[in-house]
């Protein structure tokens, strides 16, 4: 039995990738920053299937050493999905950058030493958004031009990671070569497994269905769904043509946070609001306000995606967006009761 170490199994979508995992008969490894988040997925993942004592935890933190060798030992694959993740601008850009592109560095460095045939990066489409705007068109030569003005943080860490990992691919030595597969999803909802709902997309969510969102920003987006996200990060372990590519895994066209308001709407989420918030108005107000400011780079943009490769290679079709928005707040739903 092949087995996957999965960084940030306690995660939205590490808790999904271990499911998947399991279910396609995988061991599973899978690291916390603190052994005491184990029992929360335990139970998330026992919802969708029984581990059979091929679960296992280890301790692994983006910016220490400690235990990265250790953790990799005996694994034949990796998941790298941990990473720093707010919508909200923080004082010090490298509060993100460096755990991001240096908890990267150190997956790859002990994967390469431990003999591990793949490891599967997740990154995200905001690696390949950033600086344009308009209507934005996506495919895998997309790259974020960290240089230009206005470039928030989390742009900027999703963007020097992923090039720090081909960076590190193409120039590392000949001898028991590592593969990489990269996955670039866009803002991603779907059912939570624990009813955590820290992740951004959960907790807008949370505050949408319940009234708290009284007007909506202008913008379009390609949407991913989790448990799409992970389908694709399990099934790029072993594909062979997968190695050395980036694969967009979200909607096959943009949605507009709008259209997510609509069909809550028409599916008796009565507390929700579909009103427009005049773009010049999000501007001002990201003046004084890091979230908002944090939101900026999306409105007002359309920002569409080429998925033909993706479902080429895994001969795989997005999950219907209406479900993913229904399946979300279901969830939320029965996490707040």
């Amino acid at each position: 039995m092949n087995k996957v170490l999965v960084t940030g199994i306690s995660g939205f979508v590490g808790q999904h990738c271990a499911v998947e995992l399991l279910k396609k008969g995988y061991a599973v490894r899978g690291s916390v920053r603190s052994l005491s988040k184990t029992d929360e997925v335990v139970n998330g993942i026992k919802k969708e299937i029984d581990p059979k004592g091929n679960l296992e935890f280890c301790e692994l933190d983006l910016m220490k050493d400690e235990g990265w060798d250790k953790a990799m030992e005996g694994c034949d694959y990796v998941l790298h999905i941990a990473s720093p993740f707010v919508v909200k601008v923080p004082k010090d850009e490298n509060e993100l950058i460096k755990p991001a592109v240096e908890g990267t560095l150190r997956a790859l460095k002990s994967a390469k030493k431990a003999g591990v045939k793949r490891l599967v990066l997740t990154s995200s489409t905001v690696a390949m958004s950033g600086g344009k705007e308009g209507l934005i068109k996506l495919n895998q030569d997309s790259w974020t031009d960290v240089n230009v003005k206005n470039i928030t943080a989390y742009f900027k860490s999703k963007t020097l990671a992923e090039k720090s990992a081909w960076e590190f691919i193409k120039n590392q030595a000949s001898e028991n070569k590592l593969e990489l597969v990269v996955v670039n999803p866009g803002p991603i909802y779907g059912p939570t497994l624990t009813g955590n709902l820290a992740t951004e997309a959960m907790d807008f969510f949370k505050k949408l269905i319940t009234g708290q969102v009284p007007m909506l920003p202008k913008a379009y987006s390609v949407m991913s769904d989790v448990r799409d996200v992970a389908t694709i990060h399990v099934a790029a372990l072993e594909n062979k043509r997968a190695n050395g590519k980036r694969f967009i895994v979200t909607s096959e066209k943009p949605y507009a946070i709008q259209d997510i308001a609509k069909i809550l709407k028409a599916n008796g989420y009565d507390k929700v609001s579909t009103r427009l918030a005049p773009s010049f108005l999000l501007k001002f107000m990201a003046n004084f306000n890091d979230e908002m400011k944090g939101m900026l780079p999306f409105v007002g943009n359309t920002i569409a995606a080429d998925v033909s490769e993706t479902m080429r290679t895994f001969n795989w079709k997005p999950i219907a967006f209406e479900k993913t928005v229904l399946d979300t707040a279901k969830s939320v739903e029965e996490a707040i009761k």
